[in-house]
């Protein structure tokens, strides 16, 4: 064995004295005894312990002569001696070994090179181990190098034992790792961490570690591009053995010695060494710390670590830095602040609000620009985090109020001052500030807590006009800022808005109708605005058709029902629901001006909004469409050409809610319900076979989740059987299309006030047919719902529950009998 052979190549030309008598062996610490023996000490002194341990007094192995003492003496001239000729037979052997490893060996080799190679690399390993000196010598001679090149083989078993030798050559000696570091080595040695084979992983990692208590030798490690990445991928694994993890953890700790490191594993996830730099460096290490913070992408669960560990430290230091700490800190503010757990740590935690608005954002003092856009970018993510702002103080006390000792208001971001503020610097500072600052007041007013409050402060600035201006920016990013702004502002401000929008609503068209290969947030934006300015503002109407904005946006919408526009984005759904609004606000204004009416037929949009009836999953589209049929339907029986009088009709046959009412005979082509030649496209009429089952459709949306979806299907459908038609033969459309059991289940549900009263209003349309109010009297849910509509409904409803209930016979038609007795 190789063992064997190492001990029979060290004992060749012994001297007998220098071999133990009871070991056999070349002694390594020979002590002599009473009796002038010498010995191995180990040796000996088991020899002594086993004498007590068997009864006996303690003798001289060699003599068998009992010993007074078990006292042992180093024999010192001995032990010189036979170190002198161990050192030179070890030099013998290490250089036979150097020489095969060093010129005898090829990366390529055969079996027995390879068997040669791991013989050799066994003895320089054992020789070292015993000599710390030997260690030198095999750096000297070369044999460092050697065994270092051995990483490449092609042979596994002379990778590993390269692997082990190189850890055994370079323990305790710096020198060995400093050679070792120069060259490709430590590249070479960190490949393995990414090996499939276990033992080599672990066995690269135990040499890295090794060579990462070496300074010079660790900063090299730490520069081998993706180094750190894999030893943070094996210190977290789960699969690797503890021994590997282990090694790779604490390769890690003497690692992030240096601030490249540290930075390079804060890039790779692992965030504490920074982290415990930023908390615990001196101030210049704090700032390089927050500096590099503020440059690495995190992850959210990252961004709420730092948050809750760093956030009060950063805070700190935005108060008191000078502004190179500020601007550090405010470039990590910036990051962490984008993720909504992060926001709300900085905001409730860390206190960030009063020194990033006060000290920063609306300081007078001479701080550079870039920090402040740095504070509205930071106010713009932490508002994004929907934390509620109206419980958030701008002042670290509150102000006296001055009026004899109470307490004054706190000054929050809703402050009408602090709105007034952030207005003004809008328009009195770069793009880059501005739009943050627009995206902070957008985020404020799309909350129904907040937006009030910005409301009123942005009526008592006069600030309407500065902000419809900013629609014609030249920065992209400004305009749909501004846009989301005046957006959200318009349920609340519909009039003003509309009343300054002036010229700038051809600005608004063009930024809809642009083309950019995909559907834009301006794009989005800018209808949504228009959609939700007051439809029954007749001037602002006209505006839009006279520029042509209908005409544009009727094709668009088609288009976005057929698909042709997808974009492949977020915004293509928000865009269908304003086109869809805009345009409802076209059959708002029929009545107004014929051209309205000319223009509804030429663009096709009843049979366009039937068909968005059928728009799954957008509410707000089905919602827009169902109130427009409505208000088409209702210019039916004003469009509709009346021929010459029809033959009477046929008896009404029975019209049952479990059956369709019989059809009445009617002229070819007169529409049965309006009395006239009519068309979907032509006269809006939701009866007639070319209305793309429109009745059906807005029978569908009666089982609608959302009630006001519910409430504007109920409304269209009802227009065929208002006064002005012949109800009764709406009430066998709305049969055939199997609409009458949802409209009186939608009474029996009762789901709102507003929805009820529609409800019973079309039942009451309903049981004005005999047959079906006959069949109806014997359903109790349907008298009950109507009962309970007459005692708590409005005055209106009670009317007409009244009337319906005297269809059921549930109320005596007092008239009658009257007019009986009179008679």
């Amino acid at each position: 064995m190789a063992g064997e052979g190492v001990e029979m190549s060290e004992e060749e030309g012994a001297f007998e004295a220098f071999v133990c008598p009871l070991t056999k062996q070349v002694m390594r610490d020979p002590v002599t005894i009473e009796t002038g023996q010498t010995f191995e000490r180990e040796a000996i002194l088991k020899w002594f312990r086993e004498c007590r341990d068997n009864g006996r007094r303690p003798t001289c192995p060699l003599t068998q002569r009992e010993l007074r003492d078990t006292e042992v003496s180093p024999s010192v001239a001995l032990r010189s001696v036979i170190h002198e000729w161990r050192a030179r037979n070890e030099e013998k052997d290490l250089d036979r070994a150097c020489a095969s490893l060093v010129g005898g060996f090829a990366g390529h080799a055969g079996d027995e090179e390879e068997e040669s190679a791991l013989r050799a690399l066994v003895h320089v390993s054992q020789i070292c181990q015993r000599s710390a000196a030997s260690k030198d010598l095999v750096r000297r001679r070369g044999v460092l190098r050697a065994v270092a090149e051995m990483l490449k083989s092609g042979s596994r078993r002379l990778r590993l034992k390269s692997l082990q030798v190189l850890r055994v050559l370079v323990e305790d000696n710096d020198d060995n790792k400093e050679e070792l570091g120069k060259g490709d080595t430590i590249r070479t040695i960190i490949k393995f961490l990414s090996n499939e084979h276990v033992q080599e992983r672990e066995l690269a990692v135990s040499l890295l570690h090794e060579l990462s208590g070496h300074e010079p030798t660790c900063e090299r490690i730490g520069a081998v591009y993706g180094a750190i990445l894999l030893l943070v991928g094996m210190g977290s694994s789960k699969s690797e053995s503890a021994v590997a993890v282990d090694k790779a953890e604490s390769t890690l700790r003497n690692l992030d010695r240096f601030d490249a490191n540290v930075k390079q594993m804060a890039d790779n996830g692992r965030l504490q060494p920074l982290l415990t730099r930023l908390l615990r460096g001196e101030p210049d290490t704090r700032v390089a710390m927050a500096d590099y913070l503020g440059e690495l992408a995190l992850a959210n669960d990252d961004k709420a670590a730092v948050a809750e560990q760093a956030g009060p430290l950063l805070v700190g230091m935005l108060r008191t830095g000078a502004t190179p700490a500020k601007e550090a800190t405010l470039k990590a503010l910036r990051e962490i602040s984008s993720s909504e757990a992060s926001a709300k740590l900085l905001l409730q935690r860390a206190g960030v609000l009063p020194p990033l608005v006060n000290d920063v954002l609306f300081s007078t003092g001479h701080l550079p620009m870039k920090l402040k856009e740095l504070a509205a970018t930071i106010l713009a993510n932490l508002v994004a985090s929907g934390a509620d702002f109206r419980s958030i103080p701008l002042d670290d006390d509150e102000d006296d109020d001055g009026g004899g000792g109470g307490r004054g208001r706190r000054r929050t971001l809703l402050s009408e001052d602090v709105v007034h503020s952030q207005l003004h610097l809008i328009s009195n500072t770069g793009p880059a500030i501005g739009c943050r600052l627009l995206s902070v007041l957008a985020g404020l007013t799309s909350s129904r807590a907040t937006v009030a409050d910005v409301v009123a402060a942005v009526k008592s600035s006069g600030a309407t006009i500065s902000l419809i201006q900013f629609i014609e920016a030249a920065h992209r990013d400004i305009r749909v800022e501004s846009l989301k702004l005046l957006r959200n502002l318009a349920p609340y401000m519909g009039a003003e808005l509309a009343d300054a929008l002036g010229g700038s609503l051809s600005s608004l068209l063009r930024a809809i109708s642009s083309d950019g290969g995909g559907v834009t947030e301006e794009q989005a934006a800018a209808v949504g605005l228009l959609g939700d300015l007051p439809e029954g503002d007749s001037s602002l109407t006209r505006q839009l058709f006279d520029l042509g904005a209908f005409r544009a946006l009727a094709p668009k919408l088609a288009e976005l029902r057929r698909g042709t526009i997808r974009g492949g984005n977020r915004y293509v759904t928000p865009l269908t629901e304003g086109v869809v609004k805009v345009m409802y606000r076209v059959t708002c204004a029929l009545e107004e001006d014929a051209e309205y009416v000319e223009f509804a037929r030429e663009a096709g949009l009843a049979p366009l909004f039937v068909e968005l009836l059928h728009t799954n999953g957008m509410d707000t589209v089905q919602l827009y469409s169902a109130m427009a049929l409505e208000k088409l339907s209702l210019q039916s029986s004003h469009l509709t050409a009346i021929p010459a009088p029809p033959s009477p009709p046929a008896g009404f046959g029975c019209a049952c809610l479990g059956r369709r009412p019989a059809a009445a005979a009617v002229p070819a082509g007169v529409c049965r319900v309006h009395g006239g030649f009519c068309s979907l496209r032509e006269t809006f009429c939701l009866a007639q076979a070319d209305g793309g089952k429109a009745v059906e459709r807005l029978v569908a949306c009666l089982d609608h989740l959302d009630g006001r979806v519910v409430e504007a299907a109920l409304a269209a459908l009802s227009t065929l059987v208002c006064d002005g038609v012949d109800a009764r033969e709406g009430v066998v459309v709305l049969g055939e299309a199997d609409g009458l059991r949802p409209v009186v289940d939608i009474m029996v549900e009762s789901r709102t006030e507003a929805l009820q009263r529609r409800a019973v209003w079309a039942v009451e349309r309903i049981l004005r047919v005999e047959e079906i109010a006959g069949e109806v009297a014997a359903d109790q849910t349907v008298a009950s719902a109507l009962v309970e509509a007459y005692r708590n409904g409005d005055p209106r409803t009670r009317q007409t529950a009244e009337r319906a209930l005297r269809h059921l016979d549930r109320i005596p038609n007092f008239s009658a009998a009257f007019q009986s007795k009179r008679s």
